[in-house]
Protein backbone atom coordinates (compact mmCIF):
# COMPACT_ATOMS: atom_id res chain seq x y z
CA UNK A 1 0.00 0.00 0.00
CA UNK A 2 1.28 3.17 -0.92
CA UNK A 3 1.57 5.37 1.97
CA UNK A 4 3.37 8.78 0.58
CA UNK A 5 3.65 9.84 -3.41
CA UNK A 6 5.31 12.92 -5.13
CA UNK A 7 4.46 13.62 -9.02
CA UNK A 8 7.05 16.15 -10.18
CA UNK A 9 7.48 18.24 -7.30
CA UNK A 10 9.98 21.22 -8.06
CA UNK A 11 11.02 23.38 -5.46
CA UNK A 12 13.14 26.60 -6.56
CA UNK A 13 15.01 29.33 -5.09
CA UNK A 14 15.31 32.42 -7.19
CA UNK A 15 17.61 31.31 -10.06
CA UNK A 16 18.29 27.67 -7.99
CA UNK A 17 16.66 24.34 -8.90
CA UNK A 18 17.00 22.47 -5.62
CA UNK A 19 14.26 19.91 -6.26
CA UNK A 20 13.47 19.20 -9.62
CA UNK A 21 10.80 17.50 -10.95
CA UNK A 22 10.82 14.65 -8.00
CA UNK A 23 9.06 11.67 -8.60
CA UNK A 24 8.92 9.03 -5.55
CA UNK A 25 6.50 6.67 -3.90
CA UNK A 26 7.24 4.56 -0.73
CA UNK A 27 5.15 1.99 0.98
CA UNK A 28 3.81 1.53 3.85
CA UNK A 29 5.84 -0.77 6.27
CA UNK A 30 9.17 -0.16 4.40
CA UNK A 31 13.07 0.99 5.48
CA UNK A 32 13.91 3.58 2.60
CA UNK A 33 16.80 5.13 2.29
CA UNK A 34 17.67 8.77 0.34
CA UNK A 35 21.11 9.26 -0.77
CA UNK A 36 23.01 11.63 -3.16
CA UNK A 37 26.27 14.33 -3.10
CA UNK A 38 25.96 17.12 -1.12
CA UNK A 39 23.80 19.40 -2.49
CA UNK A 40 21.78 16.91 -4.40
CA UNK A 41 18.33 18.35 -2.79
CA UNK A 42 17.76 15.93 -0.12
CA UNK A 43 16.94 17.61 2.99
CA UNK A 44 15.46 20.64 0.80
CA UNK A 45 13.23 17.37 -0.30
CA UNK A 46 12.21 16.50 2.76
CA UNK A 47 11.38 20.05 4.07
CA UNK A 48 8.45 20.02 1.19
CA UNK A 49 7.24 17.10 2.83
CA UNK A 50 7.06 18.61 5.75
CA UNK A 51 5.27 21.41 5.22
CA UNK A 52 8.56 24.06 5.83
CA UNK A 53 8.83 24.70 1.91
CA UNK A 54 5.57 25.41 -0.62
CA UNK A 55 7.04 23.77 -3.83
CA UNK A 56 6.14 25.40 -6.86
CA UNK A 57 5.13 22.78 -8.80
CA UNK A 58 3.66 18.75 -8.57
CA UNK A 59 1.93 17.14 -6.00
CA UNK A 60 2.19 15.31 -2.52
CA UNK A 61 0.23 13.06 -0.83
CA UNK A 62 -0.43 11.14 1.80
CA UNK A 63 -2.28 8.27 2.90
CA UNK A 64 -4.05 9.24 -0.29
CA UNK A 65 -5.25 12.71 0.72
CA UNK A 66 -2.78 15.53 -0.60
CA UNK A 67 -0.69 17.48 1.63
CA UNK A 68 0.16 20.16 -0.24
CA UNK A 69 0.28 23.30 1.21
CA UNK A 70 -0.37 22.09 4.85
CA UNK A 71 1.51 23.99 7.60
CA UNK A 72 3.80 21.63 9.20
CA UNK A 73 1.81 21.02 12.24
CA UNK A 74 -1.15 20.17 9.72
CA UNK A 75 0.95 17.94 8.86
CA UNK A 76 2.43 16.24 11.75
CA UNK A 77 -1.17 16.12 12.69
CA UNK A 78 -1.51 14.00 9.57
CA UNK A 79 0.85 11.03 11.14
CA UNK A 80 4.24 12.71 9.28
CA UNK A 81 7.24 13.40 12.19
CA UNK A 82 10.94 14.26 11.52
CA UNK A 83 14.22 14.65 12.96
CA UNK A 84 16.84 17.11 11.77
CA UNK A 85 20.24 17.73 10.24
CA UNK A 86 21.03 19.59 12.98
CA UNK A 87 19.89 18.97 16.59
CA UNK A 88 16.80 20.41 17.47
CA UNK A 89 16.20 20.27 20.73
CA UNK A 90 15.05 22.98 23.58
CA UNK A 91 17.90 22.32 25.26
CA UNK A 92 17.24 24.23 28.42
CA UNK A 93 14.62 22.17 28.91
CA UNK A 94 14.21 18.44 30.65
CA UNK A 95 14.32 15.31 27.92
CA UNK A 96 10.77 14.09 29.11
CA UNK A 97 9.52 17.82 28.74
CA UNK A 98 11.24 17.87 25.15
CA UNK A 99 9.65 14.19 24.96
CA UNK A 100 6.06 15.84 25.49
CA UNK A 101 6.05 18.61 23.44
CA UNK A 102 6.38 16.06 20.69
CA UNK A 103 2.72 14.79 21.76
CA UNK A 104 1.45 18.12 20.76
CA UNK A 105 -0.37 17.43 17.70
CA UNK A 106 -2.36 14.51 19.63
CA UNK A 107 -3.62 16.02 23.11
CA UNK A 108 -7.29 16.65 23.45
CA UNK A 109 -7.48 19.23 26.24
CA UNK A 110 -8.58 23.06 25.37
CA UNK A 111 -6.67 26.01 26.52
CA UNK A 112 -8.93 26.65 28.98
CA UNK A 113 -8.65 23.20 30.29
CA UNK A 114 -5.08 24.08 30.66
CA UNK A 115 -5.54 27.55 32.57
CA UNK A 116 -7.68 26.07 35.22
CA UNK A 117 -6.04 23.08 35.73
CA UNK A 118 -9.00 20.74 35.23
CA UNK A 119 -9.62 17.33 36.22
CA UNK A 120 -9.24 16.21 32.22
CA UNK A 121 -6.19 18.28 32.05
CA UNK A 122 -4.50 16.63 35.15
CA UNK A 123 -5.57 13.29 33.64
CA UNK A 124 -4.07 13.53 29.89
CA UNK A 125 -1.21 14.99 31.91
CA UNK A 126 -0.30 12.16 33.87
CA UNK A 127 -0.90 9.74 30.95
CA UNK A 128 1.15 11.87 28.78
CA UNK A 129 4.32 12.18 30.97
CA UNK A 130 3.78 7.94 31.60
CA UNK A 131 3.88 7.32 27.73
CA UNK A 132 6.77 9.50 27.60
CA UNK A 133 8.77 7.76 30.11
CA UNK A 134 7.66 4.39 27.96
CA UNK A 135 8.90 6.07 24.93
CA UNK A 136 12.28 7.19 26.52
CA UNK A 137 12.82 3.34 27.12
CA UNK A 138 12.26 2.39 24.00
CA UNK A 139 15.01 4.42 22.24
CA UNK A 140 17.55 3.37 25.32
CA UNK A 141 17.38 6.51 27.66
CA UNK A 142 17.17 5.59 30.84
CA UNK A 143 16.79 7.61 33.88
CA UNK A 144 17.66 10.70 31.90
CA UNK A 145 13.96 12.63 32.21
CA UNK A 146 15.00 14.91 34.34
CA UNK A 147 18.03 15.94 32.82
CA UNK A 148 18.50 19.29 30.41
CA UNK A 149 18.88 17.83 26.96
CA UNK A 150 21.80 20.04 26.88
CA UNK A 151 23.50 17.84 29.31
CA UNK A 152 23.29 14.74 27.24
CA UNK A 153 25.99 13.25 25.08
CA UNK A 154 25.83 13.53 21.43
CA UNK A 155 23.91 10.50 20.72
CA UNK A 156 21.66 10.68 23.69
CA UNK A 157 20.46 14.52 22.30
CA UNK A 158 19.83 12.60 19.15
CA UNK A 159 17.79 9.71 20.37
CA UNK A 160 15.81 12.63 22.00
CA UNK A 161 15.12 13.86 19.15
CA UNK A 162 13.84 10.48 17.55
CA UNK A 163 11.60 10.25 20.90
CA UNK A 164 10.42 13.02 20.44
CA UNK A 165 9.14 12.60 16.97
CA UNK A 166 7.84 9.03 18.31
CA UNK A 167 5.97 10.25 20.81
CA UNK A 168 3.72 11.99 17.99
CA UNK A 169 2.59 8.83 17.23
CA UNK A 170 3.74 8.77 13.61
CA UNK A 171 2.75 6.72 10.58
CA UNK A 172 6.00 8.14 9.28
CA UNK A 173 8.79 8.90 10.51
CA UNK A 174 11.79 11.07 8.19
CA UNK A 175 15.11 10.80 9.68
CA UNK A 176 17.52 13.35 8.31
CA UNK A 177 21.53 11.97 9.20
CA UNK A 178 20.47 10.05 12.25
CA UNK A 179 23.85 8.81 12.68
CA UNK A 180 25.88 11.96 11.87
CA UNK A 181 28.69 12.19 14.13
CA UNK A 182 27.95 9.23 16.25
CA UNK A 183 30.59 6.71 17.02
CA UNK A 184 30.75 3.28 15.85
CA UNK A 185 28.96 2.20 18.69
CA UNK A 186 26.10 4.47 18.83
CA UNK A 187 25.67 4.26 14.72
CA UNK A 188 25.29 0.22 15.56
CA UNK A 189 22.37 0.94 18.40
CA UNK A 190 21.23 3.14 16.04
CA UNK A 191 20.69 0.90 13.56
CA UNK A 192 19.00 -1.20 15.75
CA UNK A 193 16.62 1.09 17.41
CA UNK A 194 15.29 1.77 13.99
CA UNK A 195 14.66 -1.08 13.00
CA UNK A 196 12.92 -1.86 15.87
CA UNK A 197 10.83 1.43 15.23
CA UNK A 198 9.32 -0.49 12.24
CA UNK A 199 9.01 -4.31 13.41
CA UNK A 200 7.65 -3.17 16.77
CA UNK A 201 5.89 -0.18 16.16
CA UNK A 202 4.78 -0.39 12.38
CA UNK A 203 6.42 3.06 11.92
CA UNK A 204 7.28 3.32 7.67
CA UNK A 205 10.84 4.95 8.12
CA UNK A 206 12.71 6.91 5.40
CA UNK A 207 16.08 8.68 6.20
CA UNK A 208 18.92 10.53 4.20
CA UNK A 209 22.04 9.30 5.64
CA UNK A 210 25.46 9.58 4.06
CA UNK A 211 27.15 6.63 5.91
CA UNK A 212 26.90 4.04 3.21
CA UNK A 213 27.39 1.43 5.63
CA UNK A 214 24.13 2.27 7.73
CA UNK A 215 22.42 2.69 4.52
CA UNK A 216 23.46 -0.39 2.91
CA UNK A 217 23.06 -2.54 6.44
CA UNK A 218 19.45 -1.25 7.05
CA UNK A 219 17.53 -0.13 4.08
CA UNK A 220 15.19 -2.67 1.90
CA UNK A 221 14.94 0.28 -1.28
CA UNK A 222 17.32 3.03 -1.82
CA UNK A 223 16.56 6.04 -4.03
CA UNK A 224 19.57 8.32 -5.31
CA UNK A 225 19.16 12.14 -5.92
CA UNK A 226 21.41 14.46 -7.90
CA UNK A 227 21.07 17.81 -9.12
CA UNK A 228 17.45 17.76 -7.40
CA UNK A 229 16.05 14.93 -9.18
CA UNK A 230 15.99 10.94 -8.81
CA UNK A 231 18.59 9.58 -10.98
CA UNK A 232 17.96 6.01 -9.64
CA UNK A 233 16.74 3.42 -7.25
CA UNK A 234 16.48 -0.06 -6.07
CA UNK A 235 18.12 -2.62 -3.86
CA UNK A 236 21.39 -2.05 -1.93
CA UNK A 237 22.86 -4.75 -4.40
CA UNK A 238 21.43 -2.65 -7.42
CA UNK A 239 22.38 0.86 -6.25
CA UNK A 240 26.29 -0.43 -5.46
CA UNK A 241 26.87 -1.17 -8.69
CA UNK A 242 24.66 1.44 -10.80
CA UNK A 243 26.85 3.39 -13.28
CA UNK A 244 24.98 6.71 -12.48
CA UNK A 245 25.51 6.50 -9.15
CA UNK A 246 28.94 5.62 -9.16
CA UNK A 247 29.33 8.74 -11.65
CA UNK A 248 27.73 11.04 -9.26
CA UNK A 249 29.70 9.98 -5.99
CA UNK A 250 33.12 10.01 -7.86
CA UNK A 251 32.87 11.30 -10.94
CA UNK A 252 33.27 9.30 -14.74
CA UNK A 253 36.44 8.39 -14.43
CA UNK A 254 35.64 5.70 -11.95
CA UNK A 255 33.31 4.27 -14.13
CA UNK A 256 35.45 3.97 -16.59
CA UNK A 257 37.45 2.21 -14.34
CA UNK A 258 35.36 0.07 -13.52
CA UNK A 259 34.40 -0.77 -17.10
CA UNK A 260 38.08 -1.46 -17.84
CA UNK A 261 38.69 -3.85 -14.75
CA UNK A 262 35.55 -6.08 -16.34
CA UNK A 263 37.10 -5.82 -19.35
CA UNK A 264 40.14 -7.21 -17.58
CA UNK A 265 38.42 -10.07 -15.40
Amino acid sequence: MTLLKTIDVVKRFGGLTAVNKMNFSLEKGEIVSIIGPNGAGKTTFFNTLTGIYSPEEGTIEFDNKSILGLRPDQIADRGISRTFQNIRLFSNMTVIENILVGMHPRLTQSSLDILLRLPAFKKEESISEKKAEEIMLFVGLKNVGNELAKNLPYGGQRRVEVARALAANPQLILLDEPTAGMNPQETEDAIRLFRRIRDEKGITVLLIEHDMRVVMNISERISVMDYGGLIAEGTPAEIRSNPQVIEAYLGRGAVANQHEVKAVQ
